[in-house]
């Protein structure tokens, strides 16, 4: 069989890549590792279940409260008005997302990339079988590289794709109870704390009956495993039993490029789409993967392999604002405990809250409301001049 696109990778951007294509007719080969699990607290707005039709069914919590926890212990607590935040466990969100792909039509592999093979016009796709070890060759017309960060689709065939910077998370899924010390089953606490993270935060992010507990840094040498013990200790968390425990790459911004020019293009964390600030990486690689999926559909209905273009093209159309603005606040408020008292502060403003989680929850940049816009600047000027205390909220 010839493929219309081979898909390296089965996680939520290959896995939605995947699905649209075949849902759209083509003939689809998803590849996956299978049995590797990524470090992620698991958050999604309803934003994404409404575009990519995930249902309650796929969620082990409901969270309506965030906790912003500062260098010294105050915290200020930010309801999720009119909605929650959706937590899905990765464990088993991925397995969903790929058995969604291939009841749509997709044909699954389990193996692990090696390299692309070209002979003349034709392209194929050369991967190891999980189960025989033997080499397995897959022709294509197209080939999707979701395989995350430090993607090895994207060393080998995109310009830049071997220089992305990243950083390390690292995350225990615990056996937590419903409610115990400074944990509640309903609420995601977020801790901005240099002992914890020196350049990012740690979280403590409920997943029903467990717990994701961990943290991200991009400085060397820092004992990852160590802060997120005294993560869980200040949780109250650190006599609960660890059921799980991962680390793994992160990127940190968007490659300049996303295809080679003739017929790969990569997703997701492949292509650095994980939000600054924040870490969110579940919606915009799903949104990723929908565009790089109409970006090879473009490019098979025209024969244009410039059409590959589209899917970074789209995805910065989108959400280049949204990833500036988040850029920026982690360049100001992030590297240091008196600048994250600072941001800490910020959050007890009741119009920070409001514009903050209406811009997660829709995906876009509130522009309503000027003169909470204006109030906030002025604040931000204030704290990052030193106008005014670390605690003035």
């Amino acid at each position: 069989m010839i493929f219309d696109v081979v898909v390296v990778g089965g996680g939520p951007a290959g896995a939605t890549a995947a699905e649209d294509l075949a849902r759209s007719g083509k003939k689809v080969a998803l590849i996956d590792r299978e049995g590797r699990i990524k470090p992620c607290g698991g958050a999604i707005p309803p934003r994404l279940m409404k575009d990519f039709d995930i249902r309650d069914e796929q969620l082990v919590a409901k969270i309506d409260t965030a906790r912003m926890v500062s260098p010294s212990g105050r915290f200020v607590d930010i309801p999720i008005e009119n909605g929650f935040v959706g937590m899905v466990d990765r464990k088993d969100f991925d397995p969903f997302l790929r058995a969604r792909a291939e009841r749509a039509g997709a044909t699954r592999f389990t193996g692990t990339f090696l390299r692309i093979e070209r002979e003349e016009e034709k392209t194929f796709l050369v991967f190891r079988d999980k189960e025989s070890r033997e080499e397995m060759r897959l022709q294509t017309k197209y080939v999707i590289g979701a395989d995350g960060a430090r993607s090895d689709v994207a060393r080998a065939e995109v310009p830049g794709g071997d220089k992305i910077p990243y950083v390390i998370a690292y995350h225990e899924i615990i056996d937590a109870p419903m409610a115990v010390g400074n944990y509640q089953p309903n609420r995601c606490d977020v801790i901005y704390d240099g002992r914890i993270s020196p350049d990012f935060y740690g979280w403590v992010f409920p997943h029903g009956h467990t717990c994701s507990v961990g943290m991200g840094t991009g400085v060397d040498g820092f004992d990852l495993k160590q802060a997120t013990a005294d993560l869980r200790k200040m949780a109250g968390l650190d006599q609960c039993e660890t059921l799980r425990k991962e680390g793994a790459p992160i990127p940190l911004r968007p490659m300049d490029r996303w295809d080679n020019g003739r017929d790969v293009v990569v997703v997701g964390d492949a292509a650095g789409t994980v939000a600054p600030s924040s870490g969110e990486g579940i919606y915009y690689a799903m949104y990723g993967g929908r565009i790089g999926a109409m970006a090879v559909s473009a490019a098979l209905a025209s024969g244009r392999a410039s059409d590959l273009k589209l899917a970074r093209q789209m995805f910065m159309k989108d959400h280049k604002n949204t990833f500036r603005a988040l850029q920026a606040m982690q360049d100001a408020y992030y590297h240091t405990d008196e600048r994250r008292e600072r941001f800490v502060s910020l959050c007890h403003d009741v119009d920070v809250q409001t514009l903050t989680f209406e811009s997660y929850m829709n995906k876009k940049l509130t522009k309503k409301r000027p003169l909470a816009h204006i109030k906030i600047g002025i604040k931000n000027v204030a704290h990052l001049t030193g106008l005014v205390s670390p605690q003035f909220t």
